[in-house]
């Protein structure tokens, strides 16, 4: 039986300190900190319950971070 992978880490990051940057600075900065994937989403925007390890996301409200989460 082949072993279970480990999971690579996350950014010891806090999604919040994002919140109030203009988009592509936020963009920018988190892949610097390490994310491995940044996805930017329009209030109300459908997406998938699943929790993808090393991705940020981004509710973006006239080209600012209005919230930010893990996932």
């Amino acid at each position: 039986m082949a072993p279970i992978p480990t999971p690579p880490t996350e950014p010891s990051d806090n999604p919040d300190a994002y919140v109030g940057l203009a988009a592509d600075r936020a963009e920018h900065l988190a892949r610097e900190r390490g994310w491995s994937s940044v996805r930017a989403l329009a209030p109300g925007t459908i997406v998938t319950m699943e929790y993808r390890v090393g991705r940020l996301n981004f509710e973006v409200r006239d080209g600012r971070v209005a919230r930010a989460w893990k996932g």
